[in-house]
């Protein structure tokens, strides 16, 4: 099932993400003991990158909190624009954390550092990538499965923290074997791009949320939907656009519908709009579908039979498109 087929469990999110926090803060002091007995470098990036999961953590655990809050007269959409907010800002620290760590080892190239006990070093961040890996798949696919950007940044975030984690025990086992120290700041420059690109990532798909970035993958899937189901009183459907507010996805639309139609009428065909678009999205939908009357310029398109009103014959339906149902205006040949 797609991620807005899904019943959002708020309990379940805030749990993954209060268990990540716990967490993460057992691994960040297991990493800077790591650092402390090996004076690494490449160490010291994975340590202060767990200190973006904690401060990140925390305050994606408060926007968890936040975005479940039913709506009111001051937030009528809804709190759930505060994941965009706190992943943004988890993406903004990771990336800072890669910077720093970039300068701090090219520093070090020329202020050179004992490194010591990295096999010991070693194993604790094994031990720590492992358990990074798990906590980032549970909470990714729980962010997937509620529609939360918090949980996927954090998943995504600590699956990464377990990828560098590879790449340290590579390359300062090779540190360890050849015993040229100053591999060890190429290996966190290294490390440094890779979070760099992860909070970019981040970054990226938060300030998309925030901008209302079309998803068209959603959009696609219900214009499939309208179209499959395709009422004759549906003379088109036009201006389709789709808001995500953390879990929440509003749906906004015209349809045209015959001009002569009563309101009881008019209502019952938006109704089975919305009823259409809730078969694929049926626990976290709202929607706004104006209804527009029909103009003459419809009929070439409308295959509505037995209509009254006609004033051009039939020539040939329009099969409804992103391309189409997106703009606003009227469909006509």
């Amino acid at each position: 099932m797609s991620i807005a087929e899904q019943t959002p469990n708020n309990k379940e999110k805030i749990l993954i993400q209060t268990i990540t926090l716990l967490v993460g803060l057992i691994l960040l002091s297991t990493k800077f003991y790591a650092y402390f007995i090996t004076n690494s470098n490449a160490i010291l990036t994975d340590a202060l990158e767990s200190i973006v999961n904690i401060i990140a953590g925390g305050f994606g655990l408060y926007s968890l909190y936040l975005a479940a809050k039913p709506n009111d007269q001051d937030h009528p959409y809804g709190h759930g624009k505060i994941e965009f907010i706190s992943a943004s800002i988890e993406g903004s620290l990771i990336a800072a954390t890669g910077f720093v760590m970039i300068i701090k080892s090219s520093y070090n190239f020329f202020v050179p550092k004992q490194i010591h006990h990295l096999d010991i070093g070693l194993y604790l961040i094994v031990i720590s990538g492992c358990i990074n890996f798990i906590l980032g798949y549970f909470a990714q696919r729980s962010g997937k499965k509620n529609s939360s950007l918090t949980l996927v940044a954090s998943g995504q975030h600590l699956k990464t923290d377990a990828y560098t984690s590879i790449g340290l025990l590579i390359g300062l086992g090779i540190v360890l074997i050849t015993k040229i120290f100053w591999l060890d700041n190429v290996i966190a420059i290294i490390i440094g791009l890779i979070i760099i690109y992860s909070g970019y990532k981040i970054l990226k798909r938060s300030v998309a949320g925030i901008m209302d970035e079309a998803d068209f993958a959603l959009l696609e899937k219900v214009v499939k939907q309208l179209n499959a189901n395709r009422r004759e009183n549906w003379i088109d459907i036009h201006n389709l656009r789709i808001i995500k507010f953390g879990e929440k996805i509003h749906i906004d639309c015209h349809t045209t519908i015959p001009w002569y139609f009563n309101a009881i009428e008019i209502h019952d065909e938006l109704k089975l709009v919305e009823y259409n678009i809730k078969e694929i999205i049926p626990n976290n939908l709202e929607t706004f579908i104006h209804a527009d009357p029909c103009v003459p310029e419809s009929c070439k398109s409308c295959y509505k039979v037995n209509c009254a009103e006609r004033r051009f014959p039939f020539e040939h339906k329009i099969e409804w498109t992103l391309e189409n149902v997106m703009k606003n205006e009227k469909h006509h040949l």
